[in-house]
């Protein structure tokens, strides 16, 4: 039986402003550029009791919130404080997997202080970041990745969920259906549809009728609607790139390209904004019918602060591939950003 911890920083950009700034404890403070096209990077919990949120866009913001008071991004910062946090992590446990700047997964099981309880390293991880960072944190602990991930929300702020094998079943089964990881809009609504609500209304389903409904996540979804989660806590970077693609029924020119871009952008935007990750280079990625793959890339001084300026950009480097290659056809399309603000070091992207 593994022992894994789900470390979250609590609104860790916003957090980390608030301890730059004492005097602006108490206020409604959000970090984001001050544009109205840009989106919320974070919301002190102060701004959230008005209804704003980590991904909402300003100009919405600022009409639920008037008075908030709006601090610009500093990733450098913030990247000096997620080193911090790694090193505490590293004197419990070397299997770290980080899945943002603020937030990680650790296997404790055999940790490397010698303590038995995974409850007690996770209270003495939150204690030491505290002392060494003045941020607080929440952690949840439970038998695998999946649980502990729901778990570490449970009692935020500053707080711990322990979900023990043997109260596995008993925390998971009255959950909605939006608190798995990975379930969206599409999803959730493709559940209600099938009158499935809760994990407990997705158990009593069977594998063939996932299956059917979902494809292959169907197989996810009855393991996970039985505590069941395999995937082991690894060692990794973070990406370097996110990119999206989609292959034509038919080869088409890039003329044809226009509606297929704003789709493929609006997929990668909830990606980039569910992960909370800014890039400053976009690549735009082809595949003639012969095979050969083609990729146009730009970077920019600052990160795209909205969709639309990602979109732009892209469509950007269309529009000069279409005049370089105006009648050549092409079997696949894709998007891709990088040179993220959350990276050790930028680099141009590559899109594989």
């Amino acid at each position: 039986m593994r022992k894994i911890i789900h470390i979250d920083m609590d609104a860790f950009y916003a957090s980390v402003e608030l301890r730059e700034n004492p005097h602006l404890k108490g206020l409604p403070v959000v970090v984001a550029w001050d544009g109205p096209r840009s989106v919320i990077c974070a919301a002190s919990y102060e701004a959230r009791k008005f209804g704003l949120r980590s991904a909402m866009s300003v100009s919405r913001a600022k009409k639920l919130c008037p008075q908030a008071i709006y601090i610009p991004p500093h990733f450098e910062l913030y990247r000096q404080v997620s080193r911090q946090i790694r090193q505490i992590f590293e004197q419990y446990t070397h299997l770290i997997e980080p899945l943002s700047l603020d937030e990680a997964y650790l296997d404790v099981t055999h940790n490397l202080r010698g303590i038995a309880s995974a409850t007690e390293t996770a209270n003495l991880i939150r204690k030491e970041i505290f002392q060494q960072t003045q941020l607080t944190a929440s952690a949840g602990v439970a038998p695998n990745k999946f649980i502990a991930k729901i778990a570490s929300d449970w009692n935020k702020p500053n707080g711990i969920c322990v979900v023990s094998p043997q109260k596995l079943m008993a925390f998971l089964l009255p959950l909605p259906l939006e608190k798995i990881p990975g379930v969206g809009k599409v999803t959730l609504s493709k559940f209600h549809q099938l009158n499935m609500f809760t994990v407990e209304d997705m158990s009593k389903r069977s594998l063939e009728e996932l299956t059917f409904h979902f494809g292959k996540y169907g197989l996810r979804l009855y393991e996970l609607a039985r505590g069941i989660d395999e995937r082991p806590v690894q060692e990794r970077q973070l990406a370097k790139q996110i990119s999206v693609e989609t292959t034509f029924d038919t080869d088409i020119p890039i003329m044809q390209m226009s509606d297929v871009l704003t789709r493929l952008s609006d997929k990668l935007w909830q990606q980039l904004l569910r992960k909370n990750r800014f890039a400053r280079s976009v690549t735009v990625k082809f595949k003639t019918q012969q095979f050969k793959v083609i990729t146009r890339s730009k970077t920019y001084d600052v990160p795209f602060q909205s969709e639309e300026d990602m979109l732009n950009a892209a469509r950007q480097l269309l529009l000069s591939t279409q005049q370089e290659m105006p009648n050549k056809l092409f079997r696949l399309f894709g998007i891709g950003v990088g040179t993220f603000m959350d990276e050790e070091q930028s680099a141009q992207i590559s899109l594989l």
